[in-house]
This record gives C-alpha cells, sequence and structure tokens, in this order.
C-alpha cells in the first residue's frame, strides 16, 4: 500500500469527488519505481473512486481558485532589527541551497487551522497548543526561509521531497514561539493571508531542539526586515517616483443613487456603450464620491466643507451649487475618503436634470468636492464631469450593478514654508486629470476596460456584472411565447429555441427556467423540500467548506453567515439528503448558487434535481464516473473531426480531455467563467440538454486555436485554467462565443455512435488488462477506501468517547443541581411548617382581637342608645316646660290687662299714671299684693334659669356622647382596616406560594432518586 501523510480529513461517500485545497488534502508520495509525475514535485490528489491521476489533479482546481491575492504587498509585522540569537547548546545548522533561502531540517510539520486575529500572540498559542495535542503523526519537513524580499516560505516533505506549500515572504503577517515554560516551547508558527485579506491560516512546526527556534525566527526578521526595505509602498504608483517627487496621484469615483422606494438608496444604472448615467425624474438622490490616493506620501484629508453639483460642462463657479452633506469620513478599510451628498432634483437650480431627455440623446453633469488636505495650505477640489440621461419616474432598468466612474488625477505641489521641525506645508501648482494629461481633452470614460490578459491570477468565480437591459421587441416576442406557454405547460412552444439561443432576458430566467425544467407546477418537490432541510446530512462538514468558496466574488455569497450563504447552505443540503446514492459532490454548489441569484431557494431546489436527474448531470457521478470519461472520449474524438491540426498537437503535448474539460462537465462552466457566459450557457442546457456542453466546448477550442498551438503542457494547461476565463468578462465576447457555439452541429447520433466505440474500447481494455494489474487496483482502491473508513471510524470514536464524557459532566451536574435542589426543598418545607404555625398563632390572635372589638362595638351601642333615650326625654321636658311658659305668660297678660283695665277705669289712678309716669310704690298697706306678684316672678324666673342651665348641661352631654360615638367609630374603622391587611399581608402570599410549591414538589418527590425521607 502506498504510504500517505495526512494533513487533513477527507469525508464524503465513496462517490464524491476530493478537491485538494490547503485546507485539507491528503499527500501521496510515489514509489520508488513510478516515473516522476508531470507537475514536478507538486503534491497528489489520491482518490478513492478512480486511478486517473490527470483526472484527479484536474479536479483539485474547482474550488481552489475562487478568492487569489491580486494586490502587491499585504501589510506585514515588522520589529526593529535584533541581534541574531545565541542559544546555549546545540543548534539547527542551516544549509544554504542557494543565494536565495536558507534551509532547516530536523523539523515537523503539525498542521494549519484558522485564526480571526493574526497578530494575536494569544491565538497563536492557542493554535500552537490545539494541533499539537491533535496531531497524532506529525510529518517531517524541510523549511526554506528566503534571503530576498521576493521569495517565498516553502514546506517540503523530508522524504519524498514534495513541495507542501509555498508562499510570498510579503503574506507572512506574524511570528511567534511556544512559552519557555510549556510543552510547546519547541515549536513555532507563523501566520499567512490566504486568499484574501479577511481570511488568515497560522502554520505550526515543531523543532527538534527547541533552541533552533530562535535562529529560524531570526531568518524570519530578517526576510521581514528586507521586505520592508523594497516595498515601502504597497500602491503601485502611476508615475515614476523619485526621492523628491512631488506629484500625488488619486482616483476620484463618483456614484449616483436613487431612492428605490423601500428607505433605500441603489446604484443608478450605467448604459454598456456609452457610460451614461440613467437617472429617473423626481426622485430622491445621493452622489457619493470616493477620494483614494494611489501614491507618494500619503496625504491627511481632514475634510470636505463642500459637495458640489450643476448641469452643465465646464461650469463656472458661479453656477455651482451646493449639495446638503450627509456624511464625510474614510472607509472602511480606512485606505480612501467618501463623500456624501443629497440631491433633490425638484429644485429649480437642477431642472435640467430633472426633465425627460430626448431619445438618443444625453446631457452633462459636473459633481465637484472641496477637500481640506492636512499638508497643503489651500483646498483642493476636484471635479468630475460625466454624462446623464433622465427617464421618467416609472421607468424600470434591469441591472445587477454597476461600476462607479473614475478618473485618476494628478496634484503637483511645491514646498512651502515649515509650519514645524517635523511637517512641510505644500502649496499647489497644479491640479490635472489624466484624460487631460495623455491627450488634452476630454475622452469616453474607459474605467469597464478589462485588465491585461497576462497577468497570472486566475479569475474569482460569481466575478462580472450581467445587464437586464433589453429591447422591447424580444421582450414582446417572449411575452407571446409565454403566454402560449402557460396554457400548455405540457408542451413547448415553437419558436422556442430560437429565442433561448440567444440568450434568455435576465428579468425573465427564473421564470424560463423552471419552465425548461419542468418544475413550474410540482408543488410535492417544493413541499419536499421543506421536509429535507430539516433533516441531518452526513457531508454538512464538506458543504460548510465549500460554501465559503462558491462565489466569493460576489456580494450576495461573500458574506460569512449572510443570506445567501445560508440558502446556499440548504440547497446543498437538501440535495445531499435527498439523493442518497451520490449525496453531495463538490462542484454542485456553483450550479446551486447560480440558480439561487435568479429565485429563491425552494425553486432552485426544484430546478437543481430536474438537471440532476432528468438532464443526466448525476451519471457524471455514477460508476465511477464511467459516464464522464465517456464524454471525454467523446469530446476528443468530436475535436479530431472538427479541429484534427488542434486535436495532433494536443497528442503531441499527451494533454488529454479530462485534464482542461473535467470541470466543463462537472461545473457546467459555472466554476471559472464570468457570469454573463455562465447563465447564457445554463439557457442553452436547459434549452437543449446536456449535449450542449460540447457545443460550449468546441467553441472554446475553435476561438483558443491559435494560443493553443504555441503552448507547450504547461502553457496549455495555464491557458485553460488562467487566460481562458478572462477573455469573456466582456459580455460582448461571451455573446459572440455564444452564438460561435450554437452554430456548431453536433449530431446526436455521432454522438451514439462514439459512445458504442467508448463502450468497445473499455471492454478491450478490460479484457486485455492482467487481472493481477486490475486486483492490485482494485485492492489498492478497496485499502484506500477502508483507510479512509477507518478514519471515519476513528473520528466517531473520538466523538462518542467526547458525547459520552459530556453526556456524563453533564448528568454528574444535574445530579449535584439535584441534590441542592432537594436541600432546598426540605428547607422550603420546614419554613413551611414554622410558617403555618405562625400563621395559626396569629388566627387565634385575629380572633381575640375581633371579639374584644365586638365586645366593645356592642358597649358603645347600648350607650348611644341610652343617651338617645336621654335626649329624646329632654326634648320632651323643654317642650313641656316652653308650652308652660308660653301659659303663665299669656296668664299674666291677661291679669296685667285686667289691672290696666281697672287702673283705667279710676279716676284717680288714672291721673297718677299718666302725670307721675311709673307706677309709684304704694304705702306698705296698699303695696302687699305687689310684692306678692314680685316674688311670683321672681321664683318663675329662677325657675326658668334652673330649666335653662339643665337644658344647657344636657346638650352638653349630648355633644360629648357624639364625640364619644364618632371615636369609637374611628377606632373600629381603623380595626377593620388593621384586619383586612393582616388577611392580605406578605406573610399570606408567601404562605400561598410555599403551599404551591410544596404541592408540586410532593408529586415529583417520587421520582426522584436522591431524596431521602422527611
Amino acid at each position: 500500500m502506498e504510504d500517505s501523510s495526512s494533513l487533513g480529513k477527507v469525508s464524503g461517500s465513496t462517490e464524491s469527488v476530493a478537491t485538494v485545497t490547503s485546507e485539507e488534502f491528503v499527500l501521496v508520495h510515489p514509489s520508488s519505481g513510478e516515473p516522476p509525475p508531470v507537475s514536478e514535485g507538486k503534491p497528489q490528489l489520491k482518490m478513492s473512486w478512480n486511478g486517473n491521476e490527470q483526472l484527479e489533479k484536474a479536479m483539485e482546481e474547482v474550488l481552489d481558485d475562487d478568492v487569489k491575492e491580486k494586490s502587491g504587498v499585504e501589510k506585514m509585522e515588522k520589529h526593529e532589527d535584533p541581534e541574531p540569537p545565541t542559544a546555549p547548546g546545540k543548534k539547527a545548522s542551516p544549509l544554504v541551497l542557494d543565494e536565495d533561502s536558507v534551509q532547516f531540517s530536523k523539523l515537523s510539520y503539525l498542521g494549519c487551522t484558522w485564526v480571526k486575529a493574526p497578530r494575536s500572540e494569544l491565538e497563536a498559542q492557542r493554535a500552537m497548543a490545539t494541533l499539537r495535542e491533535e496531531s497524532a503523526i506529525p510529518i517531517p519537513i524541510i523549511l526554506h526561509v528566503p534571503n530576498v524580499p521576493e521569495g517565498c516560505v516553502r514546506i517540503v516533505d523530508q522524504a519524498s521531497g514534495t513541495e507542501i506549500a509555498a508562499l510570498p515572504i510579503y503574506k507572512v503577517l506574524f511570528c511567534a514561539r511556544g512559552r519557555e515554560s510549556s510543552i510547546e516551547s519547541e515549536c513555532f508558527s507563523f501566520t499567512e493571508s490566504y486568499r484574501s485579506s479577511e481570511d488568515f491560516q497560522i502554520h505550526v512546526f515543531s523543532c527538534h531542539n527547541k533552541e533552533a527556534v530562535s535562529r529560524i525566527l531570526y531568518s524570519f526578521s530578517t526576510a521581514f526586515r528586507r521586505s520592508s526595505k523594497l516595498a515601502p509602498d504597497v500602491r503601485d504608483p502611476a508615475l515614476p517616483l523619485s526621492p523628491d517627487s512631488d506629484v500625488f496621484t488619486f482616483t476620484v469615483s463618483l456614484e449616483v443613487r436613487e431612492d428605490d422606494g423601500k428607505c433605500n438608496f441603489s446604484p443608478v444604472p450605467k448604459d454598456r456603450d456609452k457610460f451614461y448615467f440613467k437617472l429617473r425624474q423626481g426622485v430622491q438622490k445621493k452622489v457619493v464620491v470616493t477620494v483614494q490616493q494611489m501614491c507618494n506620501k500619503e496625504l491627511g484629508i481632514e475634510r470636505c466643507f463642500g459637495m458640489l453639483l450643476s448641469p452643465g460642462q465646464k461650469v463656472r463657479n458661479s453656477d455651482m451649487h451646493l449639495l446638503d452633506m450627509e456624511s464625510m469620513g474614510k472607509s472602511s478599510d480606512a485606505k480612501a475618503y467618501v463623500i456624501t451628498g443629497t440631491w433633490n432634483p425638484s429644485l429649480p437650480a437642477f431642472l435640467l436634470l430633472n426633465e425627460d431627455t430626448p431619445k438618443d440623446k444625453q446631457v452633462y453633469m459636473t459633481v465637484a468636492v472641496d477637500l481640506v488636505v492636512t499638508e497643503v495650505v489651500e483646498p483642493v477640489r476636484f471635479l468630475l464631469e460625466t454624462l446623464v440621461r433622465v427617464y421618467p419616474a416609472n421607468e424600470r432598468f434591469w441591472y445587477f450593478s454597476r461600476k462607479p466612474l473614475s478618473e485618476t488625477f494628478y496634484l503637483k505641489l511645491k514646498q512651502g514654508e515649515k509650519c514645524s521641525q517635523s511637517d512641510a506645508m505644500y502649496e499647489v501648482v497644479s491640479l490635472q486629470r489624466q484624460i487631460e494629461k495623455t491627450d488634452g481633452g476630454p475622452q469616453t470614460p474607459t474605467e469597464d476596460e478589462e485588465p491585461e490578459e497576462d497577468s497570472d491570477s486566475e479569475i474569482s468565480s460569481g466575478t462580472g456584472d450581467v445587464s437586464k437591459d433589453c429591447p422591447e421587441k424580444i421582450l414582446e416576442s417572449w411575452g407571446g411565447i409565454l403566454n402560449k406557454w402557460h396554457g400548455n405547460l405540457s408542451m413547448r412552444p415553437k419558436g422556442l429555441s430560437a429565442l433561448v439561443k440567444p440568450g434568455v432576458p435576465e428579468a425573465l430566467r427564473a421564470e424560463v427556467w423552471q419552465l425548461l425544467s419542468g418544475c413550474q407546477s410540482d408543488q410535492g418537490l417544493l413541499e419536499h423540500y421543506r421536509i429535507l432541510i430539516t433533516k441531518d446530512s452526513a457531508q454538512d462538514g464538506v458543504i460548510t467548506r465549500d460554501i465559503h468558496r462558491t462565489f466569493p466574488a460576489h456580494d450576495y455569497f461573500k458574506d460569512s453567515n449572510g443570506d445567501g450563504q445560508d440558502s446556499l447552505y440548504k440547497i446543498c443540503k437538501a440535495y445531499s439528503v435527498y439523493d442518497e446514492e451520490i449525496g453531495y459532490c463538490q462542484g454542485q454548489s456553483f450550479l446551486a448558487a447560480v440558480l439561487l441569484l435568479h429565485m429563491p431557494e425552494e425553486q432552485a431546489f426544484c430546478v437543481l434535481v430536474k438537471i440532476m436527474y432528468e438532464y443526466g448531470l448525476r451519471d457524471l457521478y455514477r460508476n465511477n464516473f464511467e459516464d464522464l470519461h465517456c464524454k471525454f472520449y467523446q469530446l476528443e474524438k468530436l475535436l479530431q473531426e472538427q479541429l484534427p491540426e488542434l486535436w495532433l498537437h494536443f497528442q503531441e503535448l499527451k494533454l488529454e480531455a479530462h485534464m482542461y474539460a473535467s470541470q466543463w462537465f462537472l461545473t457546467l462552466f459555472t466554476a471559472k467563467f464570468p457570469l454573463c457566459m455562465v447563465f447564457h450557457i445554463t439557457d442553452l442546457l436547459l434549452c437543449e440538454g446536456l449535449n450542449s456542453i460540447f457545443n460550449v466546448a468546441l467553441a472554446l477550442l475553435k476561438t483558443s486555436k491559435e494560443d493553443l498551438l504555441q503552448a507547450d503542457f504547461e502553457g496549455a494547461l495555464k491557458f485553460f485554467r488562467v487566460q481562458l476565463p478572462k477573455r469573456y468578462r466582456a459580455a460582448e465576447n461571451a455573446r459572440r462565443l455564444m452564438e460561435q457555439a450554437c452554430n456548431i452541429k453536433v449530431p446526436t447520433k455521432k454522438l451514439k455512435k462514439f459512445e458504442k466505440e467508448y463502450q468497445s474500447v473499455r471492454e478491450s481494455q478490460l479484457q486485455q488488462e492482467d487481472p493481477i494489474d486490475r486486483y492490485q487496483k482494485e485492492n489498492r482502491r478497496l485499502q484506500e477506501a477502508s483507510m479512509r473508513l477507518e478514519q471515519e471510524n476513528d473520528d466517531l470514536a473520538h466523538e462518542l468517547v467526547t458525547s459520552k464524557i459530556a453526556l456524563r459532566n453533564d448528568l454528574d451536574q444535574a445530579e449535584d443541581k439535584a441534590d441542592v435542589l432537594n436541600k432546598e426543598l426540605l428547607n422550603t418545607k420546614q419554613r413551611l411548617v414554622e410558617t403555618e404555625e405562625e400563621k395559626r398563632r396569629q388566627e387565634e390572635e385575629t380572633a381575640q382581637l375581633k371579639e374584644v372589638f365586638r365586645r366593645e362595638l356592642e358597649k358603645a351601642e347600648s350607650e348611644i342608645k341610652k343617651t338617645t333615650a336621654i335626649i329624646t326625654e329632654y326634648k320632651q321636658i323643654c317642650s313641656q316646660l316652653s308650652t308652660r311658659l308660653e301659659q303663665q305668660q299669656a296668664a299674666t297678660k291677661e291679669d296685667l290687662d285686667v289691672v290696666k283695665s281697672k287702673v283705667m277705669a279710676c279716676e284717680c289712678c288714672r291721673d297718677l299714671f299718666r302725670k307721675e309716669g311709673p307706677l309709684q310704690m304704694p304705702p306698705p298697706s296698699r303695696d302687699n299684693r305687689d310684692s306678692e306678684l314680685d316674688e311670683e316672678k321672681d321664683s318663675l324666673k329662677a325657675q326658668l334659669r334652673g330649666m335653662e342651665l339643665e337644658l344647657a348641661q344636657t346638650k352638653l352631654q349630648l355633644v360629648e356622647a357624639k364625640c364619644k360615638i364618632q371615636e369609637l367609630e374611628h377606632q373600629r374603622g381603623v380595626l377593620m382596616n388593621e384586619i383586612q391587611a393582616a388577611k392580605n399581608s406578605w406573610f399570606s402570599k408567601t404562605l400561598g406560594s410555599l403551599k404551591s410549591s410544596s404541592s408540586s414538589s410532593s408529586s415529583q418527590m417520587p421520582s426522584s432518586p436522591k431524596e431521602g425521607p422527611l
């Protein structure tokens, strides 16, 4: 059995395609008797399903090219120039292979993992501890540390000389060693920027002699120092700079956004040919200007004190109109300065930019920003002029996104007086745009020009913008076809193929793709999908890993845990559960992502199932990819017939179809090519079937024939991998290619003939093959499957043990918690008994108080009754006395009238009364009668005063009785309130809660194993 060293785990069914990435891969060392591979030292991929090494190598590229670094140099962790460390004892003596690197041996590679903080020593220590513990079989390696700033850190397998990894020194961000007093003291690690500036990996190594760690880290420090001297600025200057250069280059971008009616502002589209902005009447807008310095000493932008806008070109300053500033400040990556202003097009000053523009005409718009730069004395104005066209407010534009208008400015400064010892102030000499500097006049912006194809970097999957613009005539034709189609879903309407070949309009693709695949009315599959996403998948780990590498260049999928990645994960997981035979195959995520860009996840899953089953894509994965090899044979035969010269060249190079066409068939061109081309291929596939892949493949080979004839083996593979996809980033190039593909004739009969030939050739090969070799291959395959299954078994056993330990810990914690709760329950019951006793005492006291209050109340009521009777009797006496007094007064008055009448009848007495006035006292003999009367009057008066006094005393007693009654009623009210408060007190509430808890706990008492007797 071949010796293999694993740096990761390869999971999935035996039918799945394993893909090499720098995250997880299996290295296979060639046996001594085999010739060296074509890749010269590069790692091979051992796949359990096939022995074809070239196909395995081609499949490595399916997912390993999504996010590549395009910028020059990453910012690294730089240190002061340290002295070479001197460690006592034995050192690892580096062997200098050449002038470019230093070699360190007696090292072991423990593996790599992801980190979030690349410059955190704490995370580095944690990663070293984890990988040292988990690495069962470390790999002996040789480490090459470069001496030159443009060199690479290389990790080479010591046994076979196979290069495990190679990364430029500028991607190494941080180095760290293990703690001196820990078992990781013999370990060291370094962090790299993996693919993008947001992904970081840490590589961990172990030294046989821990003193050698200092020497290795010193070599890294030296490489860092030389790299920093070479590249003081990571940006590529637009102009050649000298030490005293006074030209500063800026890139200024303009973007216009409109209110979409949902409280969001979306970028307005631009015309593909004339690059003008498409605006709508009366819609609120925002203007976003981004200023980024590209070279020379960095100037600090303090603020923007004005954003100006005006219709027209070459506008005077007085005609510019100030916009309201919404925000200003540095971008999220701190590399640019972003200014956002609000634009109300309804203002009279912008009338020209708010009127419907005549057809085939555009108007100019000028935007300017005035910036305050820290080192420049005067403000700097960047002015942009662009074409716009105004459409009605209800106009609809079909588009995904558009690049902003970008222009390059050259700011020439001269140094003025220094404001301090270190800071120098500059004065503006000139400010020129690039188009003015080169041609001296305005030109059409060229921001959509494609970069050079000679770059070695591959394009990321999911790149490219797809326009939704479509002529009205084509939309009308599609409208008629769709109306007929909806009337009879069982039959495709006539003329459909002719409309599909030029490409389905982007706005209609979701509907047309579902109709072409026949899942428009498949409600059962939709309901089944909702059930499938709730089930677990055995390939969940592989799916999760691939999701992050699918269409990283597209906004919908680039955010981790975003809506796009979440929906993509659900679809891939659901299909792996739905199709148990095939499961999830690496590459399916790209096709699912294409469908998700046009329809909800339920419909996307249905279309994916139809493509896999009814279009025969899943057959390519079955029977050790037997049908896929048949497709390769058919493609080579078609190439031999239609492009014999290119076929002969491939035969000379020994370049077979599976070396370059594996991705074409397995991912339907979705993994490498721009979206505009991918969507068009999907149109053709759903309409014509899987054989349309041959049309596209032949068209690609025809258009690239001259380049391929001049390329060698490695150059041809690089051309297929890098240059070929870049050619079709422009929508026009992709359209021409698809037009040529539709014109190529690939007869079905001929394909069936080639299929029969392949079957016969395959049978003859099997018959001619030595049974021993066949059995040896089968034995190797079974051994590899056994090793993989053993690895999975070990993983499952480890997971089982870990789960048991976790469950045991959880059980212990639950038992401890149950003990604590039982103790609390006993304490609660004791408190309940005490509380009930206290309640009983309180109730007795309350009853006694009630009895006392009742007796006092009855006593008070009896006294009130007595007092009321006395008052009644007193009132009767007073009434009788008043009547008697009135009677006596009336009798006295009558007697007085009689006396007066008698006196007046006597002549002597009459004169006496008239002359003398008051009656004179008569002599004693005559006054006896008067004195008796006076005495009687005095006695009556005395009796009257006594009765009045008695009446006053009775009234006083009545008042006192009323006061006492009020006081008793008040006391009664207070006592009643106290009794009511006692009933509703906290004691009663606590007692109620204790009773409820006691009742609930008593019902659970029998099931508790820890509860003792109460």
